[in-house]
């Protein structure tokens, strides 16, 4: 019986079913916090800090549609994962293996993990470390957190979901279960046949906006009133492009022309998370995005000398944080 068959039979109806955010940032915040506004069972795994803010004020969600504090739980006690049935994994890529490889030995073999996070790479290192099923999901949301337990959302909020192997029936059967919970939670979810083109889209948005957008501490639609910052965004697809067709990933320029114009006017006030990240003396992702592509470039011999600018600009202002 395979993982995803196993969990399958044992799939809890929606209202039943414990569901962990694990890594309450702004991303979890509101997928998470949009099911527990829909009365599901959602515990939020965070730090101390966030923990205690989250279960004495509740999760305050300012949202395009709606302003309201909805009660949630949170702990900073990994165990707790014991009974988990979905664990939305929204922890920083740089922090996967780590995480867990801390909650291997807690999780439930029944458990499913739905990564919400940037990047494509996670799922791969997911696997390597825990047997439960792992899904993908393509997260589409502009969204920030204002101190401990605000979470400012600036637009959008739908998913994509799929698994990056060949689709069991089982696996099918999972990822409809999910994406009735989070529709029945107001949040556009659907499976993507093609879930690995999907990651590679919203890869190459991170890859076009997050570093620009760390570096100058500037939103996306002031980015791309700077016709210098235009043409950098291009150099930097075009080298995306030429290594995700050597990762038998197809997209043509055109198409990643739009899908980049796209987000600058679908998250006009968004600062990336590598921006908020450094706006707060974090580390970032950097490495698991133009870095990788970085990266990649090497092990193929594809010279990526605008990915390799803004990753090593990005690297050098997290040399102050260390």
């Amino acid at each position: 019986m395979s993982r995803a068959e196993h969990w399958s039979l044992i799939y809890k109806t929606p209202s039943n079913q414990k569901i962990y955010v694990l890594g309450a940032g702004a991303v979890g915040c509101y997928f998470g916090g949009m099911l527990a506004r829909a009365h599901q069972d959602v515990t939020f795994i965070a730090r101390p800090e966030r923990v205690e803010a989250l279960n004495t004020f509740g999760l305050e969600m300012d949202c395009k549609a709606f302003h309201e504090t909805v009660r949630v739980q949170a702990s900073s006690d990994l165990s707790t994962l014991q009974d988990a049935d979905l664990v939305l994994l929204s922890v920083k890529s740089l922090d996967t293996e780590r995480t867990l490889a801390e909650v291997k030995a807690i999780l439930p073999s029944k458990a499913v993990i739905l990564s919400l996070q940037n990047g494509v790479a996670n799922i791969d290192i997911a696997s390597k470390i825990i047997t439960n099923p792992v899904y993908a999901a393509v997260v589409y949301v502009a969204a920030g957190m204002i101190g401990q337990r605000t979470m400012k959302h600036h637009g959008r909020g739908e998913l994509l979901v799929g698994s990056l192997g060949t689709a069991l029936p089982a696996d099918n059967q999972n990822l409809n279960s999910i994406c009735k919970l989070f529709e029945g939670a107001g949040v556009p979810c659907s499976i993507a046949p093609q879930i690995k083109r999907d990651m590679w889209l919203k890869f190459l948005v991170n890859c076009s906006f997050n570093a620009i957008s760390g570096i100058g501490q500037i939103s996306y639609g002031e980015m791309v009133k700077s016709p210098e910052i235009v043409k950098l965004i291009e150099e930097i697809t075009k080298e995306f492009l030429a290594i995700a067709a050597l990762e038998d990933v197809k997209i043509s320029m055109s198409e990643a022309l739009a899908a980049n114009e796209s987000i600058a006017k679908t998250m006009v006030t968004q600062v990336s998370s590598t921006a908020q990240d450094l706006a707060r003396g974090k580390m970032t992702e950097m490495d698991f995005l133009n870095g990788y592509i970085v990266e990649l470039g090497k092990r193929y011999g594809v010279p990526t000398p605008y990915n390799e600018s803004v990753h090593a600009l990005v690297k050098m202002m997290e040399s102050k944080i260390r």
